[in-house]
């Protein structure tokens, strides 16, 4: 994968237990916002070579030493030291103080962020001066910094069949999807309010969700057991996928856990239904995404084999709003999903490079970047005082919307009948302000669906298919053009 060209908002807000103190600095000053403003022109005439150069080593996968041994000679020596050198935390922040990229960096003083659903209105003051605490840049810099972070690991398990003990270069889109997973999960059992403990011990609640992505077989989600459930969409060690394909992936997975969890009378590790919305039955047809109440209910029913009316849902929605850039209509009504109390984020991101984009502020979406090599850890279920920082993030880093892949998928969290009730009320005011092209609809009942011609099978790697608008004239207003979602 390529590294994004991003601004990044480095928050300087202890993440975890963190004991570097070095990285914590009090909250910036008007003075200091200006100052940072005065180092634009060093920065625009530097920015080319840090970004450059740090994604030149960092691409440099460790994994692939395993297929080629190095050569041991001075020249590999030199590069080894070259690169430890350029991606060394250091150089990071030396990059930053050069470049002056700081947690305010084009990130607007007087602009709300709308974060996975709750609004921050953001102030210079500190928080113990700001009227409302809660709504401060500090309390979303805590809110930020504790939702689960994956990236990319080096050194875990060979994955089987393979040699891979890496995933740099090709796992990103798994590792997003990973995150928007783990964030449903926090939700189910620890609430939106939750925020990562500053002390040991943790809650082992919390402790076994950062189980479940552990880089190992025997974790349910880990990277091994994903590639192993989406090898019929195409998914394999060393290749990338499209959100499509990861979403029918995880549903894969997600019937394969509850199927091992009954027959070893345990517990679910995904203790919720998977709704992959499409347009149609199985999403291979084509069709507008439709999210259905009496599907959702009779998904609830199997999953809790008629004993209970109604069981927690994960909405996957995967989405294609455009061809080679996303159809400026359709950036509104993403940026409006974030205001959803049922909001998990979007896994998105330039072409070939995925992101789990997890809030708006303005014309920017925000994200967590799954592109940073770190050692795999092994965390037990068990363990309280488990070294958990490596799985939370304190920069912000942000994109212009515009920019996003228009290949993505959407997830929203319904905690029970009531929530879903409600999240089905605002898509359909939103379905109502899109002046004719939703990014979804919510219908009661699945209408009998008229034949669509569909000329080129499905493409797993974009997740769509490549079919010709111009048949679709006779569908009715629904339809607009090059404004069709086409799954």
């Amino acid at each position: 994968m390529t590294a994004l060209p991003e601004r990044t908002v480095d928050s300087k807000f202890p993440a975890g237990d963190s004991d570097d103190s070095a990285d914590r600095e009090p909250v910036a000053t008007n003075s200091e916002q200006k100052a940072i403003e005065n180092k634009s022109l060093k920065a625009s005439f530097l920015t080319s070579f840090f970004t450059s150069t740090l994604s030149i080593f960092e691409r440099r996968s460790d994994s692939f030493s395993v297929e080629k041994k190095p050569t041991k000679s001075r020249s590999y020596g030199w590069t080894t030291a070259v690169r430890k050198v350029v991606t060394s935390g250091s150089m990071r922040r030396l990059q930053e103080h050069i470049l002056g990229t700081s947690r305010f960096d084009n990130l607007s003083m007087t602009s709300q962020i709308w974060f996975l659903g709750k609004c921050y209105k953001l102030s210079l003051e500190e928080s113990s001066q700001c009227s409302d605490p809660g709504n401060s840049y500090a309390a979303f810099l805590e809110d930020f910094s504790s939702r689960i972070w994956i990236t990319y690991r080096k050194g875990f398990e060979p994955i089987v069949e393979s040699k891979f003990t890496c995933d740099v270069n090709w796992g990103c889109m798994i590792r997003s999807s990973q995150m928007l997973v783990a964030q449903a999960l926090i939700l189910h059992h620890l609430g939106r309010s939750w925020r990562k403990p500053l002390q040991k011990p943790y809650e082992l609640q919390y402790v076994e969700v950062l189980h479940l992505f552990g880089d190992s077989s025997t974790c349910a989600f880990s990277i091994h057991n994903l590639l192993q459930a989406g090898r019929g969409y195409g998914l394999a060690a060393g290749s990338w996928l499209g959100p499509y394909a990861i979403c029918r992936t995880w549903e894969t997975l997600a019937r394969a856990n509850k199927e091992q969890a009954e027959h070893d009378k345990c517990k679910e590790s995904l203790p919720m239904v998977l709704y992959i919305v499409s347009g149609d039955e199985d999403g291979e047809q084509g069709g507008a995404p439709v999210v259905c109440i009496e599907v959702a209910a009779r998904l609830c029913s199997d999953f809790s084999k008629g004993q209970l009316e109604w069981a927690p849902i994960l909405l996957l929605v995967p989405l294609v709003l455009g061809l080679e850039k996303i159809n400026p209509r359709y950036i509104p009504l993403l940026w409006e999903t974030f205001t959803f109390p049922q909001s998990v984020g979007i896994l998105g991101g330039k072409p070939g490079a995925s992101t789990y984009i997890v809030g708006v502020q303005d014309d920017k979406a925000l994200y967590l970047d799954p592109h940073e090599v770190q050692p795999a850890v092994d965390i037990r279920r068990d363990d309280s005082e488990a070294d958990c920082t490596s799985y939370h993030c304190s920069t912000v880093r942000h994109l212009p919307f515009d920019m996003i892949d228009p290949s993505l998928a959407i997830g929203f969290y319904c905690r029970d009948k009531g929530d879903f009730e409600d999240f089905c009320s605002r898509a359909s005011q939103l379905a109502d302000s899109s002046n004719g092209a939703p990014l979804f609809t919510v219908v009661q009942n699945l209408q009998p669906a008229k034949p669509i011609p569909c000329h080129v099978g499905t493409d797993h790697n974009r997740g769509i298919h490549d079919t010709s608008v111009e048949n679709f004239s006779d569908i009715g207003d629904q339809v607009h053009g090059d404004e069709w979602q086409i799954l």
